[in-house]
């Protein structure tokens, strides 16, 4: 049977985005054209101040395009934002540390007004898929920083959303837990089949991860290459060391060396 073809969740044509400041303009992205499809895992990657997270922001509405189009499910970002088509995972967990791990997890379901009945419901489901069934009525303050991070994750699920926005979630954490958190990732994206785009500032972690890697250059932040993976869903952390692997991490690293050819 034919592959069934899959709608693209995010679609940006010639997308530009400049900041007016009082020391004069800041480009931040220029003419970046990029189609993200149902169900892929993309990271964004690039050197500092590239406008990874500024096009992130875009997606979700956080920032506005200067020229060009760019549209999320089909709609306008602002759309989007007020469907809750998306969700948003920041760099650091954002949880309030006075309120138990159930209660942050909740938090954007008792905004939206849902019933308790069904607020338990989701919180229960995605502290499980995050593997935290057990902490519910701990302190943020009484978790690590990575099991911080996964209640966020499990936050953003809550909102039953087709589109997970992650910036950078793992940046701050050490190597070992950042490891086990991309393993972790893996699965939960296999689990649930998100569509997922990612930002990061690691090569190892950006081709572990991705179905699609973005390379961006430095800012303005230009796309300068798109990098398919075509990897196996079930990979463990064995797979970094394999020809197809160390292959694919080559091609980034001579992308991000070739988009320094952009600096003034």
């Amino acid at each position: 049977m034919p592959e069934t073809t899959k709608r693209n969740v995010v679609t940006c044509e010639d997308l530009s985005l400049t900041f007016e400041t009082a020391d004069g303009p800041v480009f931040a992205l220029s003419e970046i054209n990029l189609q993200v499809s149902q169900g892929e895992f993309v990271s964004f990657i690039g050197p500092s101040g590239c406008g990874k997270t500024t096009l992130l922001r875009t997606i979700a509405d956080l920032e506005k395009s200067t020229s060009g189009s760019i549209l999320v499910n089909g709609v306008t970002p602002e759309a989007a934002r007020m469907n809750r088509d998306y969700g948003y995972v920041f760099q650091a967990s954002a949880l309030y540390p006075w309120r138990t791990i159930e209660n942050n997890v909740a938090l954007p379901l008792e905004i939206m007004g849902l019933a308790k009945a069904e607020r338990d419901a989701r919180v229960a489901k995605n502290l499980a898929l995050v593997d935290l069934l057990g902490f519910e009525n701990k302190f943020p303050w009484q978790l690590s920083g990575g099991m911080q991070q996964r209640v966020s994750i499990a936050r953003a699920l809550c909102l039953e959303p087709e589109l997970l926005l992650m910036d950078e979630p793992f940046g701050a954490l050490d190597e070992i837990v950042r490891d086990h958190l991309n393993e972790q990732l893996l699965r939960l994206w296999n689990k649930t089949n998100k569509t997922v785009i990612f930002v990061t500032h690691s090569i190892p972690e950006a081709v572990f991860l991705s179905t699609k890697i973005v390379v961006m250059s430095p800012r303005p932040g230009r796309i300068i290459d798109v990098i398919d993976c075509g990897f196996a869903r079930d990979r463990t952390l064995e797979f970094r060391e394999s020809p197809e692997f160390l292959e694919v991490a080559h091609r980034v690293r001579e992308g991000l060396r070739a988009g320094h050819s952009y600096d003034d």
